[in-house]
């Protein structure tokens, strides 16, 4: 502290007498660090699958030969370590290859900023599972409307809170579907986890998924039980069926099952067999379409013999 005609100056620290704007500008910048993947956790409640299909297995050979190239970005924990924002596949790729380290950016986020870059980078992915984008959809539009600030998509005044209507009209700007899409994505989280992976399989078409989203869990519990049974899944003028039979409370298992037995147009008549009882004559994991070939092939033979030994 200097002392000048009696006043007191308090003068600037050493480092920003000796230090230059453009150095102190390079210190405020992210850096890539590398961090062994043990120290990193799980986002919480991570809405995309890291599977090991043939994506996965090519990011894991270029992983083992180039090791990774994009770093990931991390956020610091309270008690310590990392959390995981975007890199759950370049982590897991790491791990099958057997690195040590991968490269990080540590970047301090809130809840709500991080849930956000977990979404929009993910959405980028070429195969995305309906469950997947549900949720993620989901997670996003709630941590919007927690944040409450203001988005570069929308000229909401600083600080003001986001309406639901006006969130998702926000959230569909700066995503791959639109605004009616997102919300019919967002249905497909009130399924029940068997109807929802049934539409993860393609056994169910999202249209028709959406309407059942707005049956009561024990309506949706029967309708699984019954497409079980039945071996069958509703149209879309079914499932709205269905919708309509719920809001007016008269959505009853002889009602499900009803409209389930109702012959769809240009539906065909199907024959069924058992697996258990021609799985012995095929080897294990032959296509149920393979199997279909070979009885119409074996058939179209007996025919033929039968024909021989009646001439």
């Amino acid at each position: 502290m200097a002392r000048n005609n009696g006043l007191n100056i308090r003068l600037p620290p050493a480092d920003d007498l000796f230090s230059s704007e453009e150095s102190r500008a390079e210190a405020k910048l992210e850096k890539v660090v590398h961090l062994s993947p043990s120290a990193i956790s799980e986002f919480p409640d991570h809405p995309f699958k890291v599977r090991m299909d043939a994506s996965m297995q090519e990011m894991v050979e270029s992983v083992r030969q180039y090791g990774v190239l994009v770093p990931a970005l991390v956020r610091p924990k309270e008690n310590g370590g990392y959390e995981m924002v975007a890199g759950h596949r370049r982590k897991y790729a790491a791990e099958l290859a057997g690195l040590t380290e991968i490269p990080c950016i540590v970047r301090n986020l809130t809840d709500e900023e991080a849930t956000i870059i977990m979404v929009d980078s993910n959405l980028q992915r070429e195969q995305i599972l309906p469950s997947e984008k549900a949720y993620a959809y989901k997670m996003k539009l709630e941590a919007m409307k927690r944040q409450g600030q203001r988005s570069d998509l929308t000229s909401d005044p600083v600080g003001q809170k986001l309406k639901g209507k006006v969130s998702v009209e926000v959230l569909a700007g700066n995503s791959p579907d639109g605004k009616t899409q997102i919300q019919r994505y967002i249905r497909l989280t009130e399924l029940i986890p068997p109807i929802l992976q049934m539409v993860d399989d393609g056994k169910i078409a999202f249209r028709p998924a959406v309407e059942i989203s707005y049956l009561r869990k024990e309506e949706q519990q029967s309708l699984f039980d019954t497409m079980s049974v039945e071996g069958c899944t509703p149209s879309l003028s079914q499932a709205i069926k269905l919708k309509q039979f719920s809001a007016s409370e008269k959505l009853s298992a002889d009602v499900i099952l009803s409209i389930m037995q109702e012959q769809k147009p240009n539906q065909k008549e199907q024959f069924r067999i058992p697996k258990e009882r021609i799985a012995k004559y095929f080897a294990p994991g032959t296509p149920a379409q393979k199997m279909e070939d070979t009885i119409v092939k074996a058939l179209e033979l007996y025919r033929k013999r039968q024909r021989t030994m009646e001439r």
